[in-house]
């Protein structure tokens, strides 16, 4: 019998697994997909505080957030790092000084202690800043934030996690879950989803973190209660196009419906822009944009940059379903991004539902719902997730660049944009990879575009991977840089370590 069952592989779920088995707890994950599958590998990858969140008095959740940025970008700087945002001004929507103050008040949320820069007001004049942007714009601000790899972060917290002990199984869909009063304890079907196979655990406690599917595992096994909070769900779009502008900044672009969307440098040859946000009704794992967020995107960053962006240059999108705290706002964007924890001991046991949340706050709400568990469970074990650094993020001084010119003297044989690239995916876990090899023929079957078997080999034995959509997009990025030949190579390796395990 586990001590936690932990329902939902997302961030706030993977997150949980972590804090939870680093207090000595026992910990089983299951998740229906992937890791990351949903909501947490569709975010617009970002640490931030939510700059546009002051406008809805949420200070609260922004001085939150702030505090968290500082410390995810010294646990894991190999997958986050900062990035600037330039946001050009609009006259006819917000005046200069509103949002002056509104960049001052959110340097002083974020306290002094940050490494980051402070924000700061300039015309945009020639330039860098300035020139990708059409001529109407003549004034514009800066500020800082953080960029991430959502989808490896999400990984990292679950490596973290089975190195203090947790069960993680991916693949693997709780179908039934029943309260024992009497023997206090849960019990929960399992559904392996690769072979059909069914199988029970027991649990003292569970935690629902399964995101936009929280109040449906509830309803399905009767388990909501009269105080049991709603969800608003959210679908939020992004597309990616080739590079639009030089520069590593990105752009904060404010739209005549008061929205904001976000052009952002991505994997060194494209353009993200996201988000949208329209409600949704129906499976989160079938979400998909639609002709009309795709011309809404288009025309926010056309209206702003010199560059035409039209449905024709998209080169990919991802959409995902946000969970949201229903909150009663008619406007969606203004629905709040904080979450509720909801502890339920009704039946002589706890589950406690974990409502809304935000990638950027994923720590502290996993040690909030830790610490709201450990007493069912006599545990006398305080937090300890605040200082501790993630799975990779171990390298010296938490100095990306030093790591990296020291791997560049070891492993000085590789293309150096090929261990740039599994330095930023892997960190210190680069290791498990690259080992003692001397050379590309000690890496293995070369797959095509410098995709080598150690690495797949290595997602497959120690990251969850099964498929070809694991591997080329959540674990890495590769969809976008390799060809349909190197994409084939990799899922019929794939399908034929399948098939031997099978055997």
């Amino acid at each position: 019998m586990y001590d936690v069952l932990v329902i939902g592989g997302g961030i706030n779920g993977a997150g949980i697994a972590r804090d939870a088995a680093g207090r000595g707890l026992s910990v089983l994950l299951v998740e229906q997909g992937d890791l990351a599958q949903a909501t947490s590998s569709a975010s617009t990858k970002l640490i931030h505080g939510g700059l546009r969140y002051l406008e809805q008095y949420d200070f609260k959740l922004v001085a939150e957030a702030l505090a968290e940025r500082e410390r995810l970008l010294k646990s894991a700087s190999h997958i986050i790092w900062p990035l600037k945002f330039v946001i050009p001004h609009e006259p006819h929507l917000r005046p200069r000084w509103m949002i002056r103050a509104g960049l001052w008040l959110y340097d002083m949320l974020g306290g002094r202690r940050t490494i980051l820069p402070s924000s700061r007001a300039f015309k945009l004049t020639n330039g860098k800043y300035g020139a990708p942007l059409q001529g109407r714009h003549r004034y514009g601000f800066c500020y800082a934030d953080c960029w991430v790899d959502d989808a490896r972060l999400v990984v990292t917290n679950a490596l973290d996690a089975l190195a203090k002990g947790a069960v993680i199984k991916t693949r693997t869909a709780c179908t039934q879950l029943s309260a024992h009063e009497h023997e206090d304890k849960w019990r929960a079907s399992l559904k392996d989803m690769n072979t059909g196979a069914e199988t029970t655990i027991e649990a003292r406690t569970v935690i629902n973190a399964a995101g936009p599917w929280v109040r449906r595992l509830l309803d399905h096994n009767d388990l909501a209660h009269e105080k049991t909070y709603d969800l608003r769900l959210s679908k939020g779009s992004h597309i990616i196009v080739p590079r639009l502008y030089e520069g590593d900044h990105a752009y904060l672009l404010q739209q005549p419906d008061g929205r904001i969307v976000f052009t952002i440098p991505y994997e060194h040859n494209y353009t993200m822009i996201g988000t949208t946000d329209v409600d949704y009704q129906g499976d989160p794992n079938a979400a998909q944009i639609n002709d009309d967020e795709i011309d809404y995107l288009c025309e926010a960053a056309s209206r702003s940059l010199n560059a035409s962006v039209k449905p024709a240059d998209i080169i990919h999108t991802f959409s995902g379903v946000r969970g949201l705290l229903d909150s009663g706002d008619d406007n969606l964007s203004e629905v709040t991004r904080d979450y509720k924890l909801d502890l339920d001991t009704s039946r002589g046991v706890g589950i406690l539902n974990i409502f809304g949340g935000k990638i950027t706050t994923y720590r502290k709400l996993a040690e909030h719902a830790v610490n709201k568990i450990a007493p069912l469970l006599d545990n006398k074990h305080g937090p300890w997730t605040k200082g501790a650094t993630m799975a990779g993020g171990d390298i010296a001084g938490a100095d990306f660049i030093g790591f990296f010119d020291r791997l560049s003297d070891q492993y000085d044989w590789l293309d150096v944009k090929v261990l740039y690239r599994l330095a930023r995916q892997y960190g210190s876990r680069i290791n498990r990879i690259l080992g003692d090899a001397q050379g590309v023929r000690d890496l293995g079957t070369h797959f095509g575009d410098h995709v080598y078997e150690a690495e797949i080999k290595y997602l497959v034995d120690f990251e969850w991977a099964q498929t070809a959509e694991d591997i080329l997009w959540r674990r890495t990025k590769l969809l976008l840089h390799t060809s349909p030949e190197t994409q084939k190579a990799i899922a019929d390796y794939l399908s034929k370590r399948n098939e031997e395990a099978a055997a």
